[in-house]
């Protein structure tokens, strides 16, 4: 997997594309990075600013963060389930 630009440096191409003076696939030259590259940073920036409707990397955290709080919420279920199966099965009488 290549490395990942800065984020710095991902702004800096997106602000020269957007600025319009050179043909994209120019930007994307002049900066060593390929079309599909900055047609994604510039994608994902749209979305960041308000341009076009889409998750934005914030919404995009947060919620990553609650599934994976859901998943943990959901285990911890489990075993209580299953706790209180057994010891309910301890309580019978005859036992």
């Amino acid at each position: 997997m290549p490395r990942a630009h800065p984020k710095e440096f991902r702004d800096d191409v997106v602000a020269v594309a957007r600025k319009g003076q050179a043909p994209l696939s120019e930007v994307a030259k002049d900066f060593g990075i390929s079309e599909s590259c900055r047609r994604n940073w510039l994608s994902k920036a749209d979305v960041e600013d308000g341009r076009r409707r889409g998750v934005t990397e914030k919404k995009s955290v947060e919620l990553r963060e609650l599934k994976r709080r859901n998943r943990l919420l959901e285990q911890e279920n489990e075993v209580l389930r299953r706790a209180a199966a057994y010891l309910s099965q301890a309580n019978l009488p005859g036992k």
